[in-house]
């Protein structure tokens, strides 16, 4: 696939700045479920998460295609996007929706690293990825909204400035169409973690940053609403899309890092007097994880494209997100089998991306539900939830 020299450069780039934070580094914080500021802070510097922020706010008004080879060369680069890429997928939602003052306010600031938009508050312990059954409620109360209710998978929360938050504004019996009366508000955490919002950590299998948050009697200006009311669910359709593309472009990422990896090991690697990589019984477990790949990224390509170009990308995005992340699990199981023991081993770096790429055929939105949305909106078949 012939790439323009600015998506070279782009690529680049990207692997010089990663090339600051070798594995030793992610081992270390990874060992001690650290949050890697470091290396945010070094993609905040040189413009990478302001990549879809417009020049006139400060950003470096980017395509998501270019987003997409961004997120795609930190995982390929054995780093792991997953600490910062909420700000790119979180910034849609604002971009389109926001009030030029919510823009004037915050994306400058954002842009240079002031302020964090990493925090994204939509999934609850009773309703998963059943968005619309979620039970935060925002109510107005003159000015302000007071907001009551819980979120989980709120990654981030902890290291973040800004959340973008979906509540119920309207009670669910009382809107015509249960899309309706969910609404999107950007909430300053400064002023209310420990004011009405309580973050409680999660410990995973991967260092995640990840979080529960609590909102009892949270008092948000009106001014935070994003759009209009009772609109959010529609608003956030078109950030899942972006969320799913860059998700599914970091899989690519990583799929590369495990065929490589692989493939270095298999020909340095003698057992019997010579190279493991000359068994076909080795071999072809990496090509077929090399072809199920490229065929995955051609599919995240045009995703993007659909998306730069203003169409609806629901079944590119679906699709990228679905065969990019079962070409990522399937490299990294092959890596490890390729590694036989020393794939267990730290030092490797490989049963860390392991269990980092575990994530992806899960969340966010999982394989299953993926196939749902393909089965009922493009192939046409009955409705099964």
């Amino acid at each position: 696939m012939t790439e323009s020299e600015n998506t070279a450069e782009i690529r680049r780039s990207v692997q010089a700045l990663c090339a600051d934070f070798p594995g030793a580094y992610w081992r270390e914080k990874d060992s001690a479920r650290a949050y890697p500021g470091e290396f945010v802070d070094a993609l905040t510097k040189a413009g990478f998460l302001a990549a879809l922020i417009p020049e006139a706010y400060g950003g470096s008004g980017l395509t998501l295609s270019d987003a997409a080879i961004i997120m795609e060369e930190i995982q390929a680069s054995g780093c792991n996007g997953a600490s910062a890429h909420a700000q790119m997928y979180i910034m849609n939602t604002l971009l389109k929706y926001g009030s030029e003052e919510q823009k004037q306010e915050y994306l400058p600031r954002i842009a240079t690293g002031e302020l964090r938009l990493q925090a994204f508050g939509v999934s609850e312990p009773t309703s998963g990825t059943d968005t619309l059954s979620l039970r935060t409620v925002a109510v107005r109360d003159g000015d302000e909204y007071v907001i009551n209710g819980q979120k989980l998978w709120t990654s981030r929360a902890e290291y973040s400035d800004l959340m973008m938050l979906l509540a119920r504004t309207t009670p669910r019996e009382e809107v015509a169409s249960k899309t309706e009366g969910l609404s999107i508000f950007l909430v300053d955490m400064r002023k209310v973690v420990g004011n009405g919002m309580t973050i409680k950590p999660i410990r995973t299998m991967m260092n995640h940053s990840t979080t529960e948050v609590f909102f009892d009697d949270m008092r948000i200006p009106a001014s935070a609403l994003v759009g209009e009311e009772g609109k959010g669910f529609r608003y956030i359709l078109s950030g899942m899309n972006a969320e799913r593309i860059l998700i599914a472009a970091e899989c690519i990422g990583d799929a590369k890092w495990f065929i490589k990896k692989a493939s270095d090991y298999a020909s340095e690697r003698n057992v019997f007097g010579r190279a493991i990589g000359q068994n076909q019984g080795v071999q072809f477990p990496i090509a077929r994880c090399y072809a199920q790949m490229c065929a995955a990224e051609l599919m995240v390509h045009h995703a993007a494209q659909v998306f730069d170009a203003g169409g609806n990308p629901g079944a590119e995005a679906n699709m990228a997100k679905l065969l990019a992340s079962e070409a990522s699990w399937a490299a990294a199981d092959m890596c490890v089998q390729t590694h036989g023991g020393f794939g267990f081993a730290e030092e490797y770096d490989v049963e860390r991306k392991f269990r980092e790429a575990r994530l992806y055929t899960v969340a966010p939105i999982s394989t299953n539900l993926i196939l749902s949305y393909l089965a009922e909106h493009v192939l046409g078949l009955p409705r099964s939830y």
